[in-house]
């Protein structure tokens, strides 16, 4: 084999830079996974928080990503490795806070609040620089491979910490588990210290204020057929999916009489179809086209309900959810990879980041008013009525992206250059 045929079939995983940044990622999921299962054993357990406490503390933990614009201004305005360094640091100090507090007897569930805030704000501020910096590690043609292989370590890292949150909780107790998640912060930190790849340098542009770039950026993605109409897809779909995720466990649970070891089985084989799935997501899109891969995994989703509003309670249908669960998620990490892909490759670098806080922004943003129209709707019908509503809903994303140019992408197009409008310029 030549040289030349060697370096064509290169892997993001040949780029130094990649590593580390991989390793970060899978090293702060995993601690986040544990915190997941420790701050709430804390709120309920140890703290006895009431029930308004305990939805207090999961709305500000979730509040920062229905608020990502600044975030993806500040990854475009600055540069991006100091900002993850940043991020994991005040993580990783706020979490310490906890087992301090506890240590001395003075934690309260407010405290767990103002934790969860600086977490979440920290997570936007990372994943946003994080995600613009992609593009830039690897080169274009392993783009799609590294984003396949992230969702991948995303997947197994998120199920290997709720696991070890568990056992850590039983054995330590909630407070100090957290120490782990603290960690993990400190340890990414450093791989990405030691990630050595010059950022690339940005056109001279007249200093202009947070609010003028966040609008810089609003302007750019809705000038962007491609991106805006992907963007209008994943909002819509979150849209459907948090109607129908309100009620879904409790579905499962209580009217179809799931046991809880039935439902985290249930749950497990769904992640092991996410993780197949972003593996095989570049091979996918190479043998049907990176369009149809999209547009597939969209319509998988609502299909993929039809067993659950069918389903009685009986074993032969728990077997048949967790297959189909597993389907689903198959098709969405593997679409998920690829219209990712797409869209920073599409995107200008200046861009990057607020292209993707602006993603975020909509498909966080939806799932609060999801859920208010998920509690509406069962005043008004029945459990089974909504979910039925949030599986038609998720019929929309899949027509937006029929009517558009996607359906007949083959490939990932090289990366523009120049936007179609200069920043500052007026809309």
């Amino acid at each position: 084999m030549t040289v030349a045929a060697r370096a064509t079939k290169a892997t993001a995983w040949s780029r130094p830079a990649f590593r580390f940044l991989l390793s970060s990622e899978a090293v702060t999921l995993s601690g986040s996974a544990v915190s997941t299962v420790a701050l709430p054993a804390l709120a309920v357990v140890e703290l006895r928080a009431s029930t308004t406490e305990v939805a207090a503390l999961a709305f500000l933990g979730q509040l920062p990503s229905a608020v990502t614009l600044w975030a993806g201004a500040l990854s475009d305005r600055h540069p991006k490795r100091p900002q993850m360094i940043a991020s994991d640091l005040a993580a990783a100090g706020a979490l310490v806070t906890i087992p301090a507090a506890a240590l001395v007897g003075a934690l309260t569930i407010w405290q767990l609040c103002a934790v969860a805030v600086v977490l979440g704000a920290a997570k936007v501020l990372r994943d946003a620089a994080a995600i613009s910096l992609l593009p830039a590690l690897v080169d274009p043609d392993q783009l799609h491979d590294a984003n396949a292989k992230l969702g991948a370590a995303s997947s197994v890292a998120d199920s290997a910490g709720t696991n070890a949150g568990a056992v850590l909780v039983g054995a330590v107790g909630p407070a100090r588990s957290v120490l782990a998640d603290a960690l993990s912060f400190v340890v990414s930190a450093v791989l990405i210290s030691r990630m050595r790849i010059p950022e690339a340098a940005t056109a001279p542009r007249t200093r202009t204020s947070l609010a003028r770039d966040i609008a810089d950026g609003v302007r750019y993605v809705a000038r962007q057929p491609t991106i805006r109409t992907v963007i209008a897809a994943l909002s819509t779909l979150s849209f459907g999916l948090a109607v129908m995720n309100t009620y879904w466990a409790y579905y499962l649970l209580d009217r179809l009489g799931a046991s809880p070891p039935v439902f985290g089985v249930i749950m497990g084989v769904g992640g092991a179809g996410g993780v197949a799935g972003a593996l095989l997501a570049p091979r996918i899109a190479a043998r049907i086209g990176i369009g149809p891969t999209i547009i597939v995994g969209f319509a998988v989703s609502p299909l993929a309900q039809m067993p659950l509003l069918c389903a009685g309670p009986s074993l032969r249908w728990q077997i048949v959810l967790a297959a189909t669960l597993a389907v689903q998620l198959f098709w969405a990490t593997a679409s998920g990879t690829s219209q990712r892909s797409l869209r920073q490759a599409l995107c200008d670098p200046d861009f990057q980041g607020r292209m993707q806080s602006a993603s975020t922004t909509l498909t966080a943003g939806a799932r609060p008013l999801a859920a208010a129209t998920a509690g509406g709707l069962v005043l008004l019908l029945d459990v089974r009525a909504t979910l039925a509503i949030g599986a038609l809903l998720q019929v929309v994303p899949i027509v937006l992206l029929l009517a558009s140019p996607i359906r007949a992408l083959r490939t990932i197009p090289a990366r523009t250059a120049v936007p179609p409008a200069r920043e500052g310029a007026p809309s």
